[in-house]
């Protein structure tokens, strides 16, 4: 591909269009179900389990950021919220809306983030489409994905099986994703070497997944650990009370919070699991995580209980302070 800049021609279904698909995409996705001159795919039979689908949209500026870029980022959110549920990721569809004017270069960065992305969860990208708009009216690149995925027989988690007394258990430090974004924008003039934490999530929960008494678990992406928690409480009727001293906090991310006004527990992770499981089975879980890389900072950080509060935290004196349901993002769209 000889352009090095997208232009409106390449989203107008024309030679320009074909070329990108071809020499881009198709280069970075190729697999034997992706066929680029179809409307619909054809996926091979799928072996015996249930059929999970999910779709999400992805959005993050800057479009680059240390960790992690938007094609990264929406390979591991769509794997993450398979495998959350339980099941094994294994084909996606992408829609990509591009602006007039983007660097090719960095488009092929992306995608290529993607596909590698995609490729090591042993997931293939199978059907796809791509817009292009005008100057302006779009924030560089903007990314659209479907998810399709089998969960194993006798694999069962939802919110409806959350008892009161259940543990919760998170696998690693949290809001290092919103910080790291944030930190990339230099907009404070405050610059740091922290990453995001976008990535796979699915040896984490293949770990568990099938481990009696273990009953949920959830990415907490957006609106991070406290709106996991909120969601808990909405489905169960019951309190959620956290341990402050607990939860996995790195200094970086709880210093730019202190200095800014930000909280911790509201900042999204992409690279980490919540979950809920009885007592006898969070032990299990904690030692699973621990053996992994991905989880070897898991800690329990809480019960599910009956409480005259939705959420709450105890505090480092010992106080208990209420987390309220977030209203407004506490920072622009980063996932």
């Amino acid at each position: 591909m000889q352009d090095t800049h997208i232009a409106l021609a390449h989203g107008n279904g024309g030679r320009f269009m074909q070329e990108l698909i071809q020499e881009l995409f198709a280069r970075h996705l190729a697999n034997p179900d992706l066929d680029t001159r179809t409307d619909a795919a054809t996926l091979p039979p799928l072996p015996e389990g249930d059929v999970m689908v999910s779709t999400d949209g992805f959005t993050v500026q800057p479009l680059e950021f240390p960790g992690g870029n938007i094609g990264s980022l929406a390979a591991h959110g769509t794997i993450n919220d398979l495998a959350v549920a339980g099941a094994d990721p294994k084909y996606f569809t992408l829609n990509c809306f591009i602006e007039e004017g983007l660097e090719v270069a960095l488009l092929d960065r992306a995608i290529g983030a993607l596909g590698a992305s995609a490729a090591a969860a042993g997931v293939r990208v199978v059907a796809g489409d791509t817009k292009v708009v005008r100057r302006g009216e779009g924030g560089g690149i903007y990314l659209a994905t479907t998810g399709i995925g089998i969960r194993p027989v006798g694999v069962d988690l939802g919110l409806d099986r959350i008892r009161e007394g259940d543990r919760i258990i998170v696998s690693g430090p949290v809001g290092d994703h919103g910080i790291a974004v944030m930190l990339a924008r230099e907009q404070f003039g405050l610059r740091g070497d922290l990453h995001s934490d976008a990535a796979s999530v699915l040896p984490l929960t293949r770990a568990v997944r099938a481990l009696e008494g273990i009953r949920f678990m959830r990415d907490p992406t957006r609106g991070g650990l406290a709106t996991v928690a909120h969601e808990i409480h909405k489905s169960t009727g019951l309190a959620v009370r956290l341990q402050g001293p607990s939860i996995p906090i790195r200094d970086p991310v709880q210093s730019v919070c202190d200095m800014l006004g930000y909280d911790p527990l509201y900042l999204a992770c992409e690279g980490r699991v919540v979950a809920v499981a009885d007592p006898a089975a969070s032990g299990h879980i904690l030692e699973a995580w621990r053996s992994l890389a991905e989880g070897s900072e898991a800690v329990d950080i809480g019960e599910v209980a009956e409480g005259r509060h939705a959420v709450t935290m105890v505090t480092d004196i010992g106080g208990e302070r209420i987390l309220e349901e977030l209203e407004d993002d506490p920072l622009p769209r980063i996932c």
